[in-house]
């Protein structure tokens, strides 16, 4: 059975750095396409970032430049290293195990895949204030 668990978060000022990471535990498969999302109150959850095995990523607009995501597939361990933080990026941070298809993660379905997809983790709360 597949776990995911996330840990990381935390209150920073705008401008400071937070890194998050998850450890995707049980799985199996050869290939992943895994990603960090993101909701706040009263908002859409949103994609800010993926990544697959082959080292391929993806980014939400918003993040470029400041976020990086990496994945160490010998441990399926993803992180998401966060600079520059803006207190628009305050929200639940939640990690994704999404799926053994590559596809979903570099032609940009990822974006649009939720809880019924893959297994998500509980999330990690990022506050970033002003």
């Amino acid at each position: 059975q597949v776990h995911v668990a996330e840990s990381g978060g935390g209150a920073v000022q705008a401008g400071g750095s937070l890194t998050l990471s998850c450890t995707v535990s049980g799985y199996s498969g050869t290939t992943l396409c895994a990603a960090w999302f993101r909701q706040q109150p009263g908002k859409e959850r949103e994609g800010v970032a993926a990544i697959d095995t082959h080292g391929f990523t993806n980014y939400h607009d918003s993040v470029k430049g400041r976020f990086t995501i990496s994945l160490d597939n010998a441990n399926n361990t993803l992180s998401l290293r966060m600079n520059s933080l803006e207190p628009e990026d305050t929200a639940m941070y939640y990690c994704a195990a999404l799926s053994s298809h590559t596809y979903d993660c570099y032609s940009g379905r990822w974006f649009t895949m939720g809880p019924d997809s893959g297994v998500w983790g509980q999330g990690t709360q990022v506050t970033v204030s002003s």
